[in-house]
């Protein structure tokens, strides 16, 4: 899988992340501030408020979680600011990875650690805009994995509308 350098830096308020575990010994992780049973029902369907995602997995779901709904249509959207449910029970390191491109150009990339010790706790809020993306829809796919990678344990695709 490519790796796409981060083209901008995050603007986003720090929530924290918080890290839980359900009694099926799935780990569950939600940010602060949003509704740890309202992640767990999303992780769990497949899906947070949009489609649910595609892609191959490996033992776990992924799903956005709307931070800043900018005009109030609950999909993410340019100028938007999501975060990630997911639930997976292989790494104590969970990161996930997301890339956005507008007609095959990666115009956004951001990457957030949803465990205690990931030194930039605030990049769990994904602002979907850039210096390289300044409006329009974008194509957009997570992926969560360890911190080192590999190997991809669940993904969500998406298109950001404009």
């Amino acid at each position: 899988m490519k790796r796409v350098a981060i083209l901008a830096s995050v603007l986003a308020m720090a929530i924290g992340s918080a890290y839980c575990s359900n009694s099926s010994g799935s780990s569950l992780v939600s940010p602060s501030g949003v509704d740890a049973s309202a992640a767990a029902t999303a992780a769990k369907s497949g899906g947070g408020k949009g489609k649910p995602g595609g892609g191959g997995t490996s033992g776990g779901s992924l799903a956005y979680v709307m931070v800043d709904d900018v005009n109030a249509d609950g999909k993410p959207n340019w100028g938007d600011t999501i975060t990630w449910s997911f639930t997976q029970t292989s790494t104590d390191t969970p990161t996930v990875n997301l890339t956005c491109s507008q007609n095959g150009v990666a115009v956004y990339g951001a990457t957030g650690g949803f465990y205690a010790s990931y030194p930039w706790p605030w990049t769990v809020n994904m602002t979907l805009s850039s210096s390289a993306w300044s409006g329009g829809a974008a194509n957009c796919t997570a992926t969560l994995t360890p911190v080192n990678g590999s190997p991809v344990l669940a993904t969500y695709s998406f298109t950001a509308g404009s």
